[in-house]
């Protein structure tokens, strides 16, 4: 397990080279699949990237007491991290358009993370631990590697950093604090489960002191887990809450539109609790103000609804309008 997860031995330098390699490699293909809205480019690129290593020497090195490994690991993870965000800012300085949750789908699924998210992550951090101890189910590697996604997050906090979106950033960015998390509170379970932490114990004099520092380990995890699990918890009812806001507005448009020119294409919601409509049909436009008057008195708040009417019309080979 140390060979597969610290850096250390004859061939240090070639673990931090290959490790180097393949993270700036993996930041640039997630960036550029996230940028395309490529699910199948920002796959491919969190089976290259190497993040996990780190992540999981700290939780190894904490099970085992080897402070020094503890500090490589950490130093490694967050060095890592912070190239996979430049990586992701630099491209983004490339791209004619803003990157933004609003215009592309491979950023909204990783803004707003919600405690589906953390559980997500929890399960897949069991699974990557476990493999790790078992040799036997190792081949799951990769499954855990797409499930966690480590660089692409990271990847979207360099891309909206540099659209100035800092709430999406934060987002990206909580998303992937979540998974490290996950990852070390999982990891430190199954290595007890295991027998691994009784280890260090055949090392040291002083037991007492060992279990000591053993339980401010765990406790400082779990506290970590519920750390993330506050804004995770917010995001999620604020998600709840934007869904029933739109179905409410949507059902809402959709009877008023009914045997009308116009019909409703969609409703998204936007920053600052904006919900965004888009109605097409056949000119002449409907009474605007009638239609907020309407929705205040259906017990909307019409002050953050925003209404685009586009123009359409439609023409047979003779010709002929009718109206969409």
């Amino acid at each position: 397990m140390r060979d597969a997860v610290l850096f250390e031995g004859d061939r240090v330098r070639a673990q931090y080279t290959r490790f180097w390699l393949l993270l700036i490699l993996a930041a640039a293909i997630a960036t550029a699949g996230i940028a395309a809205d490529s699910t199948a480019t920002v796959i491919g690129a969190m089976i290259v990237a190497p993040l996990m290593r780190p992540i999981q020497g700290t939780m190894l090195s904490t099970v085992l007491g080897d402070r020094r490994q503890l500090i490589r690991s950490i130093a490694t993870m967050c060095a890592g991290a912070a190239a996979a965000v430049g990586v992701g800012f630099l491209l983004g300085l490339l791209l004619v358009q803003p990157m933004l949750a609003s215009t592309n789908g491979q950023i909204a699924g990783r803004v707003s993370p919600g405690l589906v998210d953390l559980f997500a992550a929890l399960a897949t951090g069991v699974v990557g631990s476990i493999a790790l101890v078992r040799s036997d189910i190792s081949d799951t590697l990769p499954g855990v590697a797409i499930a966690i996604s480590l660089v692409p997050p990271l990847c979207v906090v360099g891309l909206t950093l540099e659209s100035g979106a800092w709430s999406q950033a934060l987002g990206a960015l909580l998303l992937f604090v979540t998974n490290v998390a996950a990852i070390l509170a999982t990891g430190a379970i199954v290595m007890a489960i295991y027998g691994y932490s009784k280890l260090r114990l055949l090392e040291v004099e002083d037991m007492e002191a060992e279990r000591r520092r053993r339980v401010r380990v765990y406790l400082t995890t779990a506290s970590l887990v519920l750390l993330v699990s506050g804004p995770l918890a917010w995001s999620t009812a604020k998600a709840i809450e934007d869904r029933g806001r739109i179905a409410s507005v949507q059902s809402y448009l959709e009877d008023l539109t009914v045997d009308t020119r116009w019909a409703v294409v969609s409703v998204t919601p936007r920053e600052d609790n904006v919900i965004y409509v888009v109605v097409k049909g056949t000119p002449p436009l409907p009474d605007v103000d009638e239609v907020y008057a309407g929705m205040e008195s259906a017990g909307l708040d019409a002050d953050d609804i925003v209404l685009e009417f586009i123009p359409s019309y439609t023409f047979d080979v003779s010709g002929e309008r009718d109206n969409f």
